[in-house]
């Protein structure tokens, strides 16, 4: 949920204004993650100490950025000023650790002096320990968050030694933490330089030069037992730190960076970016960009490439519509198409998947398949898993990502472990990918942002080709992972000619589904009537579905709980009779997946029951459905067209 921004310019003569105003826009461009809180740290009008060093100031307030706008004009800055050297970093934070609260706000600094500012995503899991071992040395804390811990560790490692460069005082503090974190530190001790680094939590840095760039990528610099630099990919050769091929400005030549926890807060000032690895350690000092690591790690690249950003900065916008999830909502039919163009011929009833090809005799000897995801993801394949069985003929578990951290269950050779995530930087997937790829299983990835850390860590895979996803609430990406994941079922399995006829059958259905959603949306204003009719001012409410519809039901209790913070739990309605139905009354709003397929006869007795017991059930059906018993129905949706078992995800 947390969005970290930071932006650095070098050269470049900046007003304080205009720096805030860089920041404060980064952090609006962060809003559709979900936040309670912002704040930024900037460049103060007055001195630390006795020395030149400007003195960090803080701009921290509860509520929307719009707040922080307000809470900055109350404090009257100096706008003026120019600063053709500065950096400033910011945030909007999910509470955590602590309440919603001024104090809890990020930056958060490492005593009254502000000489340690820090950002952060993630969780410090030993903070506790490190909190108590604070304590004994003197030190108190103003806020209840793990982050302020972070930020008294820079400094009383900086003060055990204060002839540390940035990034090595970094590699010290990075040490003693556990769990994991996304950071951005700044410091008066450091100025005009800054750290980000990772662990578990995506960062990416923009490079913005007003020179072509000597190189497409930055080695990774390594600090040997002699305090020399070694590139990675030759540790036997020392070189002088400012020979490293990095991003080196010539003197005076102006240059900026944007970091960010998300590209869509970045693409606007530059498409030139650097992604991140775990346990990196980006160090921007006077222009310079060096990547340094926290620890090695064994078959890791040496380089981090510049790449270059394909999406447009329209396509993050809302373009007319009220917020990000309506628009992602109506983007389905071309979000749907775009995943099977190019991949899916429609003619020949043929899947051709590149990113798995050269895979596939591997995927096809796999005993097992293995799904892992968290959240949408997870209801994702949830749904394709019936399907998956019936047309490669092995056995596919699917499990949640932090489940299958807890159980650590055994993972053998001859598994292939898909890996589903809209991100593709989900923190509990890459730990479970880092557990099955040391096990010596195949993994393949299905994610829908390029670059992201599992596209990169798995072996092969399939991007969704969805388009950014910025609503919280994933919508387009649940359909285009779905098609995803039936296309790959259709390709490992496109060799066995007794199910020849199923494959075509499907390919015909994948090729009716954009236009069918496109008919599903233009009734949404009938289905607003209807939730406010019978849903609005409701505190819970029951969805029922089975068989395909069982992940539909479940993801659409995400759904509303995610919005509308209503409680919601979707239920498989052979399990009503275990229970659920005592719930049952005139009074819960109860959804029913009822769809015309070969769970038909029991998803009708199943309403039955529902409505046996007074429950006024709002019935989503197939077009034209005469089976189903209208009369004590509070509404019928005939919203899905009638279709193959495969679609019904629409």
């Amino acid at each position: 949920m947390c969005g970290i921004f930071g932006y650095a310019n070098y050269n470049v003569e900046k007003t304080r204004g205009q720096i805030i105003e860089n920041l404060v826009e980064g952090l609006s461009k962060l809003e559709y993650r979900g936040y309670d809180s912002t704040g930024i740290g900037i460049d103060g009008e007055h001195e630390f100490g006795h020395s030149a060093v400007k003195a960090i100031q803080l701009y921290k307030q509860v509520g929307k950025v719009a707040s922080l706008k307000d809470e900055i004009k109350s404090q009257n800055p100096d706008t003026a000023e120019v600063l053709p050297n500065h950096v400033g970093i910011a945030h909007t934070r999910w509470a955590t650790h602590g309440g919603v609260s001024q104090a809890n706000c990020h930056p958060q600094p490492s005593g009254d002096a502000n000489e340690f500012i820090v950002v952060h995503n993630g969780i410090i899991t030993n903070y506790r320990e490190l909190k108590t071992l604070l304590k004994t040395k003197g030190y108190t804390f103003s806020s209840d968050t793990d982050t302020e811990i972070i930020a008294k560790l820079f400094k009383y490692c900086y003060e055990e030694d204060t002839e540390m460069e940035f990034y090595q005082l970094t590699k010290k503090v990075l040490y003693q933490l556990q769990g994991s974190y996304g950071l951005m530190v700044k410091s008066v001790y450091y100025p005009n330089e800054v750290i980000a680094t990772r662990k578990g939590s995506p960062l990416l840095i923009g490079v913005k030069s007003h020179q072509k760039l000597k190189v497409d990528f930055v080695d990774v610099e390594f600090i040997n037992e002699n305090n020399e630099v070694t590139f990675s990919s030759n540790a036997e050769v020392s070189i002088r730190r400012s020979e490293s091929r990095a991003v080196l400005p010539d003197s005076n030549v102006p240059i900026e960076y944007f970091i960010s926890s998300d590209a869509s807060s970045v693409i606007e000032h530059t498409k030139k970016v650097i992604f991140l690895e775990d346990d990196d350690i980006a160090h921007l000092d006077c222009g310079e960009l060096h990547i340094h690591r926290a620890r090695k790690s064994a078959g890791l690249s040496s380089t981090r490439r510049v790449q270059t950003l394909e999406m447009e900065l329209g396509e993050i916008m809302k373009g007319g519509y009220d917020h990000f999830m309506m628009k992602e909502i109506f983007e389905q039919p071309d979000s749907t198409f775009n995943t099977m163009r190019g991949r899916v011929d429609f003619k020949n009833k043929t899947v051709t998947l590149g990113g798995i090809k050269d895979y596939l005799n591997s995927i096809r000897r796999s005993r097992r398949f293995q799904m892992i995801a968290c959240g949408t993801s997870y209801h994702s394949c949830l749904a394709v898993r019936s399907l998956f069985e019936e047309l490669t003929g092995v056995p596919v578990s699917v499990d949640l990502a932090s489940d299958f951290l807890d159980r650590s269950p055994p993972i053998f050779r001859d598994d292939t472990i898909i890996f589903v995530s809209q991100s593709g930087e989900t923190a509990d997937s890459m730990q479970c990918l880092k557990y099955c790829r040391a096990a010596g299983a195949l993994t393949v990835g299905v994610v829908n942002s390029v670059g992201s850390s599992i596209s990169r860590d798995t072996d092969c895979g399939v991007h969704i080709n969805a388009g950014p996803e910025i609503g919280v609430a994933s919508t387009k990406a649940y359909t285009s992972q779905y098609i995803a994941l039936v296309m790959i079922a259709l390709q490992i399995s496109n060799h066995v000619i007794t199910t020849a006829a199923r494959h075509r059958e499907i390919i015909e259905g994948l090729s009716e589904i954009p236009k069918k959603i496109e008919k599903v949306l233009k009734q949404a204003e009938f289905i607003k009537q209807i939730s406010e009719k019978y849903i609005h001012g409701r505190e819970s409410m029951l969805i029922v579905g089975r068989g395909y519809q069982h992940a539909s039901a479940l993801e659409g209790a995400l759904k509303i709980k995610e919005i509308s913070y209503i409680h919601a739990e979707g239920v498989q309605a052979g399990e009503l009779k275990h229970g659920v139905l005592a719930l049952v009354d005139e009074n819960l709003p109860i959804v029913a997946f009822a769809t015309q397929d070969s769970f038909s006869p029991k998803m009708n007795s199943a309403v039955q029951q529902i409505t046996a017991r007074d429950g006024r059930p709002i019935i989503i059906c197939t077009e034209g459905d005469k089976m189903l018993d209208r009369t004590k129905a509070s509404a019928m949706i005939e919203l899905l067209p009638e279709t193959i078992q495969i679609d019904q995800e629409t």
